[in-house]
């Protein structure tokens, strides 16, 4: 990576090379990919674990270890999870979220 601190006044930034850049876009794509594979697993779990109306609050639990699941997932394949703020962890779970209640609201309109 070619670092160069470029100073005028109060501002410092990085630059990246190409090769860098990709590397890291690359990554996003592959966190948000397994965000939304988690969300539908956890929808799917959701529609078969799930027998009535009062265990909804059930649903939410899986969404939530799905939600957690997630960072295993990040450390298991040697992702670095360091650099990620909160506002990449809101993303992830939005993502996971958004999945999971469609899937599981087509699954129980076909029913």
């Amino acid at each position: 990576m070619t670092e160069e601190n470029v100073s005028n006044g109060t501002e410092a930034r990085i630059v990246k090379s190409g090769e860098q850049k990709r590397k890291e876009h690359n990554e996003r794509i592959i966190r948000t990919g397994i965000a939304s594979i988690m969300g539908i697993i956890a929808g799917i779990l959701s529609y078969l674990l799930i027998q009535n109306e009062t265990q909804g609050v059930i649903g939410l639990l899986i969404l939530l270890g799905a939600m957690v699941f997630q960072k295993h997932i990040f450390m298991l394949m040697k992702m670095d999870v360091s650099g990620l703020g909160g506002k990449d962890w809101f993303y992830q779970s939005f993502m996971a979220f958004a999945f999971w209640f469609i899937t599981w609201t087509i699954l129980l309109t076909i029913q």
